[in-house]
């Protein structure tokens, strides 16, 4: 299987476009993030030749990677963010991110967070209950502004997705049912303080097919002709993200081409005019990242052989959140080993923290290995389980490779404790 574009095999070593990773895991230690900028914009690239002449707004996913420097790179390319919680919103405005351009998602908005969103004005609250509409209009209405709203809507689509990441469905927390949209978009036109821009639609995560897209885009404009129907007029339609990447030789479309069959269907309806806001996460940075770890000890056993590395479910959650597969390569190839079947297991003290099951591999104790598809869902997740330190994150351009995040340590994860007398 061909590796990532941006990561290449020199001499028998795994680089990150010009930057070896040995030397870095060398330098940095590891477990290391090492993530690469041209990987990132081109993927971005991708989304912009599909929306080019139209009026849109590319607003990245951040919940699926929020280091600030990978915010940075994105934002200066010309990215608005998509928030979930008034931490991301701090982290958004530390980037750089022009208020205007934010996007507050998510289910549980509480009444401090919409207090701040509005106070530093941002862009379009995606509401996703009727509930929240009232609390919202409430305290606009309180604080003496106006917010902007979109509805999300659940247009019960499939998106053939693992469960704990399906969002579409009628059985998912997110969005309105599509049964009660119209009269939620009544109770928002008569709310004092709220303004409706919007119809916002996200139907999951790690879509390889374009079949869900094109079925919730002609449920969505259903809503939009009945919605307009009763004098609403929507300034914007919302994609939401969820397209997926190649974990293991996945054929997801690629982003110009999908967005080239969706604004047909959208200029076949008439709503073409219409500005397009789409929200893209795991697509944007999901393979321009690796984990570096080393390995520390080989397990033989009757059943089973354990390749016991030095990263952990706490920096890379996925297999034991989804059963995920990340491929698995060593940074240096060898001809003087004998390639074996092992299951890539970390050090935490559960069963359920490993990285790969039944991985054919050439490696010693010391070797290191690249857990590649890691930028999107691995550090945004990572936790200080076990009290292990969160790893170090490294961005490559070319042949510069910047540390973005300090190695965290012990005393960092201490430092709002406080030991009793």
């Amino acid at each position: 299987m061909p590796l990532p574009a941006f990561l290449t095999q020199r001499h028998g070593e795994l680089h990150v476009e010009d930057v070896s990773l040995d030397a870095l895991a060398r330098a940095h230690g590891t477990p290391l993030f090492v993530y690469s900028k041209a990987a990132m914009l081109q993927a971005l690239g991708a989304y912009k030749r599909g929306l080019a002449g139209r009026a849109h707004l590319i607003c990245y996913a951040m919940k699926a990677n929020s280091s600030l420097a990978i915010l940075q790179t994105l934002v200066r390319a010309g990215c608005g963010l998509d928030i979930v919680s008034g931490g991301e919103l701090e982290r958004a405005l530390a980037a750089g991110c022009a208020p205007e351009r934010i996007i507050f998602s998510g289910v549980g908005k509480t009444r401090a967070e919409m207090r701040r969103a509005l106070a530093v004005g941002i862009g379009c609250f995606n509401v996703e209950s009727r509930a929240e509409l009232a609390v919202l209009d409430e305290v606009a209405r309180a604080a003496g502004r106006r917010a902007r709203v979109s509805i999300r809507v659940n247009p019960d689509v499939d998106a053939q997705t693992h469960p704990y990441i399906s969002t579409g469905l009628k059985d998912n927390k997110f969005g309105i049912a599509h049964d009660e949209v119209l009269d939620t978009y009544r109770q928002a036109s008569a709310c004092e303080s709220l303004d409706v821009v919007g119809i916002d639609c996200h139907i999951g995560s790690q879509i390889t097919q374009a079949g869900p897209y094109l079925d919730a885009l002609e449920r969505v404009l259903d809503l939009v002709e009945a919605i307009e129907r009763t004098g609403t007029r929507l300034h914007h339609i919302d994609f939401g993200g969820g397209l997926g990447i190649d974990y293991r030789g996945d054929t997801p479309p690629a982003a110009d081409e999908l967005w080239a069959k969706l604004l047909r269907r959208l200029d076949a309806r008439g709503f073409g005019d219409r500005q397009i806001m789409i929200e893209p996460g795991r697509s944007i940075v999901g393979n321009a990242g690796v984990c570096l770890t080393e390995v520390l000890y080989q397990k033989p056993g009757e059943h089973k052989n354990f390749l016991i590395v030095d990263a952990a479910m706490n920096d890379l959650p996925r297999p034991a959140m989804y059963q995920a597969y990340h491929r698995i390569e060593p940074v240096r190839s060898r001809s003087d080993t004998t390639a074996l079947t092992w299951d890539v297991v970390g050090p935490v003290c559960e069963s359920g923290d490993w990285l790969g099951r039944d991985r054919e591999l050439a490696v010693r104790p010391g070797d290191l290995l690249a857990v590649l598809s890691a930028g999107a869902y691995c550090m945004s997740m990572a936790s200080n389980y076990n009290t292990r330190g969160r790893a170090a994150e490294v961005l490559v351009d070319g042949a510069q490779a910047t540390v973005i995040r300090q190695r965290e340590t012990a005393a960092d994860q201490m430092r709002l404790e406080t030991p009793l007398p």
